[in-house]
């Protein structure tokens, strides 16, 4: 039986590690408390206490690198902390997982690595550090995936929303609010699956942007939103051209057969 490790059992960690579960596999992970190491154990899942400061810290965390595959889910904290810091904390959970032997990981980045800029982006697009929206991300991807002794995938997710995320929400009655941009988003559902379906399909070794390919205006999902769900819609909108058209495109997974549950972000799920 194949064991998936998921540094990171939070907001998508956790749903992912439960679907993995649900698929026969076994599942370990970490989390930065006790106390939700000990729910997570209640659900099946083999957690430790695990956090970077930048450098490892924690309980029994070895045993976390006894797996098939390492599914990396640090997102930086970059209000707190620097690039360089989120580097380093990636430098030493590499370090850790070659030592014990892993040899395939998925690193979950995000679409932000992208310039902001009217294009559509696809996995080829040529990033710098000079150029992408987010260096410090881009240089932790770059870290994991250009190492010789590892597989290596990266999972590019754009906007994670859905369940208790609303984007309506973070803009209720707010004025001069982007409207009309379209939209990057992927329901969590769908990003769980993407992920699975990575591992089941051996995907290693290449770069997946994880978008829902239908792309609606930001100002149309948060009317619906404001309407279904009965909260107060944005007061008013931005002038349009305040904000790029950015597109990221999502054909390269669609090709590997994957189908997404949730295709339009007009018609994700949530509950309140």
């Amino acid at each position: 039986m194949r064991t998936v490790s998921i540094v990171g059992l939070g907001w998508l960690g956790r749903p992912l590690a439960q679907h993995l579960l649900r698929k026969g596999l076994l599942v370990k992970g970490s989390t930065t408390s006790t106390e939700k190491s000990v729910s997570l154990k209640a659900e099946g899942i083999d957690a430790v206490v695990l956090r970077f400061s930048p450098h490892p810290e924690g309980a029994g965390f070895g045993s976390l690198f006894v797996a098939d595959v390492l599914f990396v889910n640090i997102p930086p904290k970059s209000r707190v902390n620097s690039d360089s810091f989120y580097l380093e904390q990636n430098k030493f959970l590499k370090e850790m997982a070659k030592q014990a032997g892993i040899r395939k990981v998925i690193f979950a980045s995000s679409t932000s690595v992208y310039p902001d800029a009217d294009i559509e982006y696809s996995e080829d697009y040529p990033l710098t550090n000079g150029n992408s929206g987010s260096p410090g991300i881009l240089q932790a991807e770059r870290l994991w995936f250009e190492d010789r002794d590892i597989q290596c995938s990266v999972i590019r997710y754009g906007g994670l929303l859905g369940v208790d995320r609303i984007p309506g929400r973070y803009f209720s009655g707010k004025d001069n609010v982007v409207g009309d941009t379209p939209v990057n988003f992927i329901h969590r559902d769908d990003a769980v699956r993407l992920a699975a379906w990575v591992i089941e399909k051996e995907l290693f070794g290449a770069v997946f942007n994880a978008v829902a390919p239908i792309h609606p205006r930001r100002r149309d999902i948060y009317e619906r939103n404001a309407v279904e769900l009965g909260f107060p819609a944005p007061n008013s909108y931005a002038p349009g051209g305040t904000m790029p058209s950015k597109v990221i495109s999502s054909e390269k997974i669609l090709e590997t057969g994957f189908k997404f549950d949730y295709p339009d972000p007009m018609d994700f799920w949530y509950e309140m």
